[in-house]
């Protein structure tokens, strides 16, 4: 797999999305959860679909709860959650791991692409993200105390190139 496009995700309805489908915009893939100090995130995640979105930012979210337990609910209640506490309008997707024998494809491939602090692959906790350029390529990852608002200069960055 050599661009993001290469690979398909599960909305959280169970339905198959061709990341293919994204060509051409750029991303930012986000492991979500919804009992997590850093869930309030989700607020500034909905800001950035908001401000950017219109412009070929696509932010999706991939609930995760492999921290902690941080994310138990059913894709049903994940959604739900999301959406009446946060407004959430942007594409999540079905719970997934990010890490372990069970890690699905599309984070092995994020995680080797944009390892972490000292090289480590592994995703370290929840609302760890990866911005993608329109080419399908990572472009940076950040960690989960980054907020979402300090990514704009970034964003703008690659909506631009």
């Amino acid at each position: 797999m050599s661009t993001i496009y290469d690979f398909d995700a599960q909305d959280i309805h169970g339905q198959t999305v061709p990341l293919r489908q994204y060509e051409g915009k750029v991303l930012l893939i986000v492991n979500t959860a919804s009992a997590c100090g850093f869930t309030p995130q989700f607020g500034g995640l909905e800001a950035l679909h908001q401000q950017y979105g219109g412009q070929g930012l696509v932010v999706l979210g991939f609930p995760c709860n492999q921290f902690a337990h941080q994310d138990p609910g059913s894709n049903e209640e994940i959604a739900s959650f999301c959406q009446l506490n946060y407004g959430v309008s942007f594409p999540m997707m079905a719970k997934i791991d990010v890490n372990g024998a069970d890690a699905t494809p599309l984070y092995r491939w994020l995680a080797a692409e944009a390892p972490g602090l000292l090289g480590s692959k592994a995703i370290k906790w929840n609302f760890t993200k990866f911005l993608v350029g329109k080419d399908g390529q990572v472009v940076r990852r950040y960690a989960p105390q980054d907020a979402p608002s300090k990514l704009a200069g970034d964003i703008e960055a690659a909506l631009a190139a």
